[in-house]
This record gives structure tokens, sequence and C-alpha cells, in this order.
């Protein structure tokens, strides 16, 4: 599974570049006390069924394009670690074989901006 990780550093390049699809599986109230920038809040209990939406109906609840099965650029991310990895697993699952999660979270994100 190491290879489905992303670091730091690459999460920031990826975003640098606009080359990622990055959700962030934490619950409402968590997301709005910070984010990373241009992530897309899908609470981890809602993401299965989530991505099993419409393409239109995923637009219009979240307002960003719904993840093609292929697309590699895919990230999950949560506050350490532990759901994104579980959001990987539910994804992976249904065939996004290409996603990836970002272990060091939001704590690490929050963490390594201030410096």
């Amino acid at each position: 599974m190491a290879d489905k990780v992303v670091s730091y550093d690459e999460l920031k390049d990826m975003l640098g570049r606009h080359a990622v699809q990055l959700f962030d599986v934490r619950n409402p109230d968590e997301f709005a006390s910070g984010r990373i920038p241009g992530s897309t809040n899908i609470p981890l209990g809602k993401l299965e069924e989530a991505l099993k939406l419409s393409p239109e109906t995923f637009r219009q609840l979240y307002k960003v394009d719904s993840p093609k099965k292929d697309d590699a650029d895919i990230v999950f991310h949560c506050q350490s670690g532990r759901r994104s990895a579980i959001a990987l697993h539910t994804a992976m699952g249904l065939g996004y074989t290409q996603a990836r999660h970002y272990a060091g979270g939001y704590s690490e994100w929050s963490q390594r901006q201030r410096k």
C-alpha cells in the first residue's frame, strides 16, 4: 500500500499544478474549522454512496466533477490518515484503482503550512 500514499511534498506539487481531485473525508464541522485549499468535503460515512452517484448528481451535491474510475489524480485525506485509509479501501473496492491517500492528513498539512 506504500505506493498508495501521497506525501506532503507530492500533494503540494499536485495542488500547485491543479492536478489533483482532493477529497476530505472528515466531518463537516472539522472541514469548516480548517481545510486544505482545493479540497472537497465528502464525509467518510457518505463516500461510498457519493462515488456511486451519477456525474450530474455528484456535481450538484459537491460542486466538482465526479472522479472517474481510472483517474490517477484522486487523493483522499482526513485529520491523521486513519479515515482516509478506509476511504481509499472503499474507493478501490468500487473500482477506483488509481486512488491514493495523504496519510499525513490535515494535521500534518496545517503544521507544515505554519513553518
